[in-house]
């Protein structure tokens, strides 16, 4: 007896494609390029990193260079984006000023990182009473508006360009210790932290080595989001004359001082304002895209 054994024509079936994930930011990285609206913010944002970066390149103009014979120029070919009330060029002064924004948005969010997650870290892993000291007292902080809290701190250290990145930073502590603490409560008592106690580390070791690691990825999410909340804030201190001060190109500081030509010389406070439209919406969009991407509940 004979069988006839008829084999799949494999010739017919599409090839598998390769194995896309090599790890999990490689995953992170295949899922973020999915969503094309957050890879256009992600253009956005490095385009206006490179802008800061070369500013001294890229502006044609000094951005403190007056010319009082060119007082509320309108937009044209000499002046792209028109001239302030003092003659100075205002699309190199945005330039200029992309460099302050973006500085005082990244200082500012790594201080509140760290002290954020340093508190947050301490109060997560050894609870109790020292918990609930540290949490009322982020409590208080967070009962206080972020802008006002700013404005406090700001009135007592003095403007400057330090000063707001202090206060803009202190403002933002609450939000990463709440959320760091939250993560370690949930890591604490894993099998590889107990490991890493009975094999003797010291408690500084397993938080900073082996359980603050694990944590990353809200803390990332939550750092895009909080830059453009930086910016904002910065913006609004320099807008109530709290910020940096004349005649340092910070946008909010450029719209303070075109409010009195608002209905003869329109583009002196729109296009500083488009600026920080434009830098705030790609962060709060890349943020929202990043967070789908990093969210494990979303893999497949």
């Amino acid at each position: 007896m004979s069988f006839n054994v008829r084999t799949s024509d494999n010739s017919a079936v599409p090839p598998l494609k390769r194995a896309r994930r090599k790890g999990p930011y490689a995953d992170i990285w295949y899922r973020l390029r999915q969503n094309k609206m957050a890879m256009g913010s992600l253009i956005i944002l490095l385009l206006l990193v490179l802008t800061a970066l070369f500013a001294d390149l890229l502006a044609p103009y000094p951005f403190d260079k007056q010319n009082l014979e060119k007082i509320l120029e309108p937009p044209g070919h000499e002046f792209w984006l028109g001239s302030d009330g003092f003659g100075r060029d205002i699309m190199s002064r945005i330039i200029y000023g992309s460099r302050i924004s973006l500085e005082v948005g990244f200082v500012a969010v790594f201080f509140s990182i760290i002290s954020g997650g340093i508190i947050g870290a301490v109060s997560g892993y050894y609870g109790g009473r020292l918990d609930n000291v540290l949490m009322r007292f982020m409590d208080i902080l967070l009962a206080i508006p972020g802008i006002l809290l700013a404005i406090a701190i700001v009135s007592v250290l003095g403007p400057g360009l330090v000063n707001v990145m202090i206060a803009v930073g202190i403002a933002h502590i609450p939000t990463y210790a709440r959320i760091v603490r939250a993560s370690v409560l949930t890591i604490r008592d894993l099998e590889y932290v107990e490991a890493s106690k009975a094999i003797g580390e010291t408690d500084a070791s397993i938080i900073f080595r082996t359980i603050l690691p694990n944590c990353m990825a809200p803390i990332i999410v939550q750092a895009t989001l909080g830059v453009a909340w930086a910016i904002l804030s910065a913006a609004g201190l320099s807008f109530l004359g709290l910020g940096l001060q004349p005649p340092t190109p910070e946008w909010g500081a450029m719209l303070s001082e075109g409010r009195e030509y608002i209905y003869q010389a329109y583009w002196v406070t729109t296009f500083p304002g488009v600026a920080i439209a434009v830098i705030v919406l790609a962060l709060n969009i890349f943020g929202d895209g990043l967070r789908d991407a990093m969210d494990p509940r979303l893999k497949q």
